[in-house]
């Protein structure tokens, strides 16, 4: 699949998500969307990002965009991830993986000399048109929400 790239139209998807919800893209339309992939919950560094966009969703706010992190956990273990971390981003159960695929980000991984597949930390900021206006792949999480954040006030 080829990769994604600034202005492409971000394909749509259509999930459950934490609070019993669903989340879409389609439905969003009409106003800036923030959509991060990320491998697990309760993993560290996807705990950390969480919460690094979390704590800075006052000023996301302001810009009136939603953020929404996917990754292939169910919908109960969002939940419980959200409960435990007090989190304040939609979650959505990417669990048969069409979405991160859609996306260019279920990748070939390898830890510990074995490959598996995965969900490679990326995030993508959509506009209120539905176009891809930025890109992050291979995600460093400390500065990244930050980082995010600005390209959001220079929409």
């Amino acid at each position: 699949m080829e990769d994604l790239a600034i202005g492409d139209t971000a394909p749509d998807f259509d999930l459950e998500s934490d609070g019993g919800g669903r989340v879409s893209l389609k439905a969003l339309k009409g106003k800036p969307v923030v959509v991060y992939f990320y491998p697990k919950d309760n993993t560290p560094g996807c705990t950390k990002e969480a919460i690094a966009f979390t704590e800075l969703m006052p000023e996301f706010e302001k810009s009136d965009v939603t953020i929404i992190g996917l990754s292939p956990d169910s919908a109960k273990k969002h939940d419980n991830f959200v409960a435990k971390h007090n989190l304040a981003v939609r979650l959505g159960a990417d669990t048969q993986t069409g979405t991160a695929q859609a996306y260019g980000v279920w990748v070939e991984k390898s830890m510990y000399g074995k490959k598996y597949m995965g969900v490679e930390r990326s995030t993508f900021l959509v506009d209120a048109d539905g176009k891809i206006v930025g890109i992050w792949r291979k995600v460093k999480v400390p500065g990244h929400a930050e980082a995010v954040l600005e390209a959001v006030r220079a929409l």
